[in-house]
């Protein structure tokens, strides 16, 4: 191990992807026993994550409201450095 960059210890810390990811994969169970889906697509640079409905939730009138009360309320609690989700095609 180097004393100066500590490149032995273990990063506990997460990426803003990877707790963006795990997030989505933890609400997914919930999407998927209605017959929908999610994808994340990526994330901006001013952090704006874009993601993909799928299944059920594609094209479903009841979709924004799933994005905003749903997916993107739970994303800002859990990843708060989220600016806001939107979906795209």
């Amino acid at each position: 191990m180097c004393e100066n960059c500590s490149c032995g210890e273990a990063n506990t810390e997460q990426t803003l992807q990877e707790k963006v990811r795990d997030t989505i994969e933890a609400i997914r169970d919930s999407l998927k026993s209605h017959g929908g889906d999610v994808e994340l697509v990526g994330i901006d640079a001013d952090n704006t994550v874009k993601v993909r409905l799928q299944g059920a939730c594609q094209g479903c009138p009841g979709a924004a409201m799933t994005m905003k009360m749903g997916i993107e309320r739970i994303l800002k609690e859990k990843v708060p450095e989220i600016k806001e989700v939107v979906a795209v095609d």
